[in-house]
């Protein structure tokens, strides 16, 4: 008998908006909130987190206009070098460790030269790169290090928060991400000259457009309305059936999108719902910390199956990585389609997006390639409940056993 599931799980664990959350404005600012907690000076709010790179880059290509590479690895957001090309610099890929998603220091030293402005230590699905390793290689040829934490909110790393033991570092409060205003990001840097570089690079690139936030506005009541068991199949699961069954990877997987993003402020009522969210954020992510640490061992005692962990970070998924790209893709035709939330990070490493301009070093990513095709994402969304996920790892196991 084949296992339905009774409701739709996300991709990953975000938490919920409630409709108290529309209501008013907020106590306090949502960047001042996010830089008490974070422990920072100040935190600057962009529209997202790939305008809040953008911004960054833009500033540091300002100061520093005979450097214009910026390092990152070859497996990471298609995003990424598209804000790379819109702050007018170009990306330069470097290939992963082998089994990992975080740059192999020898490629990262080697990409790195008099041209390097800045290098991109990415956290992955809530798991952490080595930062001190790319600040040292960072550093040394003086280039500054940009910390994407897009996908790592709230993951600390001996105490200190992930983003901020960079140079900068930037964070997504997109869609399903742990905290959301539908489209939004926030910037941080240590340093007092790059605050107020990076705040001025915005006050030129990011103009006031009433009619794009009255419609991102509306997508944040539709978000709230939605993002719950009931309505994510309509808003979420059905949309992706639709995307996989015309064989659209890049539309299941979330990786349409206009390369001319916009860069807009953000109006004063989204930042109130993200404001009046935020005291509900550090809860949430102790208790998606603690589901995943009782989930984990049974992913991990999956035979062949390496699953992404760490003492530190957070879980809006597990990461796991499957003996061979049949295996992987075999597991995904059980489930990807199903309302378990199982997905893929990104459908390819950089160099294989057909939109995506050549890029210096993508002619040589073999381990990159190779966690692109092998590697797979299950929810830790509290609304996927033990018996969905004991029926996720089993489907992984019996697929991963048959083959």
């Amino acid at each position: 008998m084949r296992f339905r599931p009774e409701r739709e799980a996300p991709r990953t664990a975000g938490l919920p908006l409630g409709l108290g959350d529309l209501r008013g404005a907020a106590d306090a600012p949502l960047a001042a909130l996010a830089a008490a907690w974070l422990g920072v000076d100040d935190v600057q709010l962009e529209c997202s987190g790939t305008a809040a790179l953008t911004v960054a880059l833009t500033a540091l290509a300002a100061h520093t206009p005979s450097r214009r590479e910026v390092a990152i690895p070859a497996f990471t957001c298609p995003r990424v070098p598209v804000a790379i090309r819109r702050a007018g610099l170009v990306p330069r890929l470097v290939d992963l460790r082998a089994d990992h998603f975080d740059m192999d220091p020898e490629r990262l030293a080697e990409a790195c030269g008099e041209q390097t402005l800045a290098v991109l230590p990415t956290h992955l699905g809530g798991r952490l790169a080595d930062v001190a390793r790319a600040n040292a290689i960072a550093h040394a040829i003086g280039a500054l290090t940009i910390e994407d934490t897009a996908q790592a909110l709230g993951a600390r790393h001996e105490g200190a928060f992930a983003g901020t033991q960079g140079d900068m570092g930037f964070y997504s409060l997109a869609a399903g991400k742990s905290l959301s205003i539908f489209a939004g990001g926030l910037l941080v840097a240590r340093d007092p000259a790059w605050r107020e570089r990076c705040r001025q690079a915005s006050q030129r690139l990011a103009r006031w457009r009433p009619a794009l936030e009255l419609r991102r506005s509306i997508e944040l009541a539709g978000y709230t309305a939605l993002y719950r068991p009931g309505g994510l199949g309509w808003a979420y699961g059905n949309p992706l059936r639709r995307a996989l069954r015309r064989g659209d990877l890049f539309r299941a997987a979330g990786e349409r999108f206009d390369p001319d993003f916009p860069l807009h402020r953000v109006g004063r009522w989204r930042q109130s719902v993200g404001a009046r969210a935020f005291g509900r954020l550090a809860p949430f992510i102790e208790a998606t910390a603690a589901q995943a640490q009782a989930r984990a061992p049974r992913l991990g005692s999956i035979v062949d199956v390496q699953l992404f962990t760490d003492e530190s970070g957070t879980w809006p998924c597990f990461m796991l990585r499957l003996p061979d790209q049949a295996t992987r893709d075999a597991v995904l035709r059980r489930l990807w389609s199903s309302r378990q939330g199982v997905s893929r990070m990104f459908v390819h490493a950089l160099p294989d997006y057909p939109w995506l301009e050549a890029m210096p070093g993508g002619d040589d990513v073999p381990n990159a390639r190779d966690f692109a095709a092998r590697t797979l994402t299950v929810t830790n969304s509290p609304w996927l409940d033990d018996l969905a996920f004991e029926h996720v790892c089993a489907v992984i196991e019996a697929v991963v056993v048959s083959r």
